[in-house]
C-alpha cells in the first residue's frame, strides 16, 4: 500500500530491477475503489497480461460534479486491501487528492474533445476531462505496460485508447466483459442499494438491450425502437439516452450502417445511474 510519489516510484524501480533482465512488465488496474466482484476479473486479467500487477485506488475529484459528491463516494479502504492482498496485486497505489493533483481543480486537463460531451458526457461534462487526466497522470508516473478496463463503458475504453494513441503512449488496452448479476444487470456498487422493486424495474436495461440486438437485423431505426418498446409502461426508468453507434468512431450510425455496431444505454432508477452496452449487428 503506497500513498506517496515519492515511495510509488522507488518501489516501481525496485521491482522492476529485481526482475530477471529488469524488464518485468506492468499492468495497470485503475479504480476509484470501494471494489466489487467484476474488479477480480480486471485484476486477474492484468495478472494474466503482464509481471507485476499495479492498482490504482484513487478518488479522483476531476470526475465529480461537486466537493460533495467527492465526499458521497463510498470509502471502503480495509475491505478494499483485503481483497486485493487476497488476489496477490503487487502494489496499490492509494493516493490522497492533494498528491496527485497538487494544483486541485487549476490541474492542467486532457480534453475529450467533442465526444467527451456526447452520451455519457452530455449530462456530466466535465466527466471524461477528469477521467483522462487522472489517467495520464498515471501513465506517466507507473508507465505499464497494459492498462485494463471493463467493457462496461465502453465511451471511456474508447476516449482512452483514442488519447494513448494521440499522446504516443506506448501502453496495450486490454478489456474484460462485463460482469452481470443472476438478473442481467452489470455489476457495481449501485445495484445493491436498490429495493427490490427498483432492481426489477432496472433489470429492463440489459432487456432492453437484447431486444435491440434481436431487432438489428431490420435496421438501426427498428432496432432503437424496440429496446424503446421494451421499456414502456416502467415509470420506475428514467432513460437517458438510447444510441446505436460506429465502434470505429463512437458516432451514432444512419441506415446505410452495416455490420457490426453498440448500442449504448443509461437510465436512472431511484435516483442511481446504470450504464449499459451490447454488440448488435446492422444488416
Amino acid at each position: 500500500m503506497i500513498r506517496s510519489l515519492d515511495a510509488l516510484r522507488s518501489r516501481l524501480t525496485e521491482l522492476r530491477s529485481g526482475s530477471e533482465g529488469g524488464t518485468a512488465s506492468v499492468a495497470l488496474v485503475s479504480t476509484l475503489g470501494a471494489l466489487h466482484e467484476a474488479h477480480v476479473d480486471l485484476v486477474e486479467r492484468a495478472r494474466e497480461s503482464a509481471d507485476l500487477v499495479v492498482v490504482a485506488s484513487f478518488v479522483n475529484p476531476l470526475r465529480f460534479r461537486t466537493s460533495a459528491d467527492v465526499e458521497a463516494y463510498p470509502v471502503r479502504r480495509a475491505q478494499d486491501d483485503a481483497l486485493l492482498d487476497r488476489l496477490g496485486v503487487d502494489v496499490v497505489f492509494a493516493p490522497d487528492a492533494a498528491e496527485l493533483l497538487p494544483a486541485g481543480i487549476a490541474t492542467t486537463r486532457v480534453s475529450a474533445g467533442d465526444l467527451g460531451l456526447r452520451y455519457e458526457g452530455r449530462t456530466r461534462p466535465y466527466y471524461f476531462d477528469g477521467l483522462l487526466t487522472a489517467e495520464a497522470i498515471l501513465f506517466h508516473l507507473i508507465r505499464p505496460d497494459v492498462a485494463v478496463y471493463g467493457e462496461r463503458d465502453l465511451q471511456r475504453v474508447f476516449l482512452v485508447r483514442r488519447m494513448i494513441r494521440d499522446l504516443f503512449f506506448d501502453i496495450e488496452v486490454a478489456t474484460v466483459p462485463t460482469v452481470r448479476s443472476d438478473d442481467g444487470l452489470p455489476i457495481s456498487s449501485r445495484v445493491d442499494l436498490l429495493e427490490p422493486a427498483d432492481r426489477r424495474a432496472a433489470a429492463l436495461l440489459p432487456r432492453a438491450l437484447e431486444a435491440a440486438a434481436s431487432n438489428a437485423d431490420r435496421g438501426v431505426d427498428a432496432c432503437i425502437a424496440a429496446a424503446q418498446s421494451s421499456l414502456m409502461g416502467e415509470e420506475r426508468i428514467r432513460l437517458e439516452y438510447l444510441n446505436v453507434v460506429d465502434p470505429a468512431t463512437f458516432l451514432p450510425v444512419d441506415e446505410a450502417h452495416s455490420g457490426r455496431a453498440l448500442a449504448l444505454i443509461a437510465a436512472t432508477v431511484a435516483g442511481h445511474r446504470f450504464i449499459d452496452n451490447a454488440e448488435i449487428s446492422l444488416p
